[in-house]
């Protein structure tokens, strides 16, 4: 679009606005009338590990979306000399999962507990033999469980529960309310009413009084909505709230908060049955979309939606490019110390592409980049481990090609009970995400470790902020019946250029030899949880 016809869409309204709120940073993305991102904002914040419980205060989610509002809207006034007054449509995403507990109140009864904590092994357990359904974790409900089996003293005075979107949500709409895809990280979503189970729900509430509470789940739930349906609009506290300055006005459209795996799935068009997407940040988790329900229960495997309520098998794995990037930074410092001068871009591009020219199976060397704990492998703790025989090659490349192929290989396991133990069928996979930065590296071993071609693109270049802009922008402009998947198809990605890498018979071989010694090894990092 030219400037002119830019400046005319701001300020008229015809835009949507995306905010997601990442594990390591939360971002906002305003898009025009096609779809395309006309301005960004941002603000870094981490987590906390406080009393043993990953965690953020909710100050620091109210000052990060401010500054990451405020941000956007300065470079909008910047680029275009226009005040964003209004947008056309809005919506928020967030890290899924997690447990935000409120008193009739609203005030938080407990600190946040969000999807990195691994400490509620015995409900998830409990609740899925009863349900005949893996209830992962980082759950919702397998934290709301595990809370009544501690007997903590915060369970009686609960009034509702949330995700981080659905509770930003709230704060800005007064609407208790949840996409499909967010909700069915909380619990079982029935695909053919698009709700919650309402067999599970009658389960759980029996199981609640035999354990002395009196708790009708259902009403401590948000409601549950599809991609495209109205999910309220931006109040005057709310517009308050997200620009302290009072130049955004109330009464935007919102479409219903989503989970960042949903708006990854919307980000990269692979909404559709039979397609895929592999993200790697601080976590790495693949979301294919079946055409039927599995055979069967695997605890390596949860059953989530997209956007708009079809089944998605997900292989989550919690940790995944963060102990790479600790490495990265350590040979930057080196950088420093002898007086070079590399950006971070340059020290990560440069350890990438070394990795191109080490051994297949990297050489005897082996890694595990566990910093937390990791269902798929058993681990309720986990400490990042490199090991290495007398025998083996130590050498830059092998070191690195180890690294990567470290932050796959628990993915690779949950994989391949989808692929293989399944036989779900996968049309397309599509990578995203800080991992596949660097050209041809990570892409082309994902390709072997998975033994399938995979798509990158720019398409997804803004993340899951861009995502949930799309689906706000669809809230607002769908024609009556269209679906989430043919609105992607047609008015976004339409002749989007992707590069596609089919798997090396040579790194396949070499990624499976190493698999078998990450698998044999895995007693080292259970030995190293025991012991430090």
């Amino acid at each position: 679009m030219e400037i002119e016809g830019i400046r005319a869409a701001i300020a008229e309204g015809r835009t949507a606005l995306g905010i997601e709120f990442g594990s390591t940073r939360i971002k906002a993305v305003l898009t025009g009338p096609d779809n395309a991102p006309l301005a960004t904002g941002g603000h870094d914040w981490e987590n906390q590990f406080a009393d043993r419980v990953w965690t953020y205060s909710l100050d620091a989610v109210h000052s990060g979306m401010r500054e990451a509002y405020a941000s956007l809207a300065g470079q909008v006034r910047e680029q275009y000399g226009v005040e964003l007054r209004t947008v056309g449509a809005m919506g928020v995403s967030a890290m899924m999962h997690g447990y935000l507990a409120f008193d009739a109140d609203g005030a938080l009864l407990v600190p946040f507990r969000t999807w990195r904590n691994t400490i509620t092994g015995p409900a998830s357990e409990e609740l899925s033999a009863l349900f005949g359904y893996n209830i992962p974790q980082r759950w919702s409900i397998a934290h709301l469980y595990q809370a009544m089996l501690n007997g903590e003293e915060h369970v009686p005075s609960i009034a509702s529960i949330n995700t981080l979107a659905g509770y930003v949500h709230f704060l800005l709409t007064g609407e208790r309310v949840l996409g499909v895809g967010d909700a069915s990280g909380m619990f079982p979503i029935d695909t053919t009413t698009g709700g919650y189970d309402a067999t599970m729900l009658g389960q759980f509430d029996e199981l609640a009084a035999s354990r002395g509470y009196g708790c009708t789940l259902a009403a401590l739930l948000p409601s549950v909505l599809p991609a495209g349906a109205p999910a309220g609009s931006l109040t005057a506290a709310g517009a308050a709230l997200l620009d302290p300055t009072g130049v955004l006005q109330p009464g935007v459209l919102f479409c219903p908060p989503e989970g960042d795996a949903g708006t990854g799935m919307v980000a990269t068009n692979s909404v559709a049955v039979r397609t895929g997407n592999v993200s790697a940040g601080t976590s790495i988790f693949a979301m294919v979309v079946l055409a039927q329900p599995l055979a069967r229960m695997h605890p390596e495997l949860d059953l989530v939606t997209t956007p708009a309520g079809d089944l998605v098998a997900m292989v989550h794995c919690n940790n995944g490019a963060s102990e790479l990037n600790a490495w990265a930074g350590l040979f930057g410092e080196f950088a420093t110390r002898i007086g070079a001068t590399a950006d971070a871009g340059t020290v990560f591009e440069t350890l990438f592409t070394a990795s191109l020219e080490g051994e297949p199976d990297c050489g005897g060397l082996l890694a595990y980049n566990y910093l937390s704990g990791e269902h798929i492998t058993g681990l309720e703790e986990g400490r990042p481990l490199f090991v290495r025989t007398p025998d083996s090659r130590f050498t830059l490349a092998n070191f690195m090609r180890t690294q990567l192929f470290a932050a796959l290989s628990s993915l690779r396991i949950g994989m391949n009970i989808l692929l293989t133990d399944e036989s779900v069928a996968l049309d397309s996979l599509f990578a995203h995400g800080g991992l596949f930065k660097t050209r041809g590296v990570a892409q082309r071993y994902l390709a072997a470790a998975v033994n399938a071609p995979v798509s990158v693109g720019d398409i997804a270049g803004e993340g899951g902020a861009w995502g949930i802009a799309l689906l706000a922008a669809y809230a607002r402009d769908k024609a009556d019946g269209q679906s989430l998947a043919d609105y992607l198809t047609t008015s976004v990605f339409a002749g989007a250029a992707l590069e596609t890498v089919a798997p090396d018979p040579a790194d396949v071989a070499g990624f499976d030899t190493y698999l078998t010694r990450f698998s044999n090894g895995l007693a080292i990092e259970h030995a190293a949880v025991s012991h430090t």
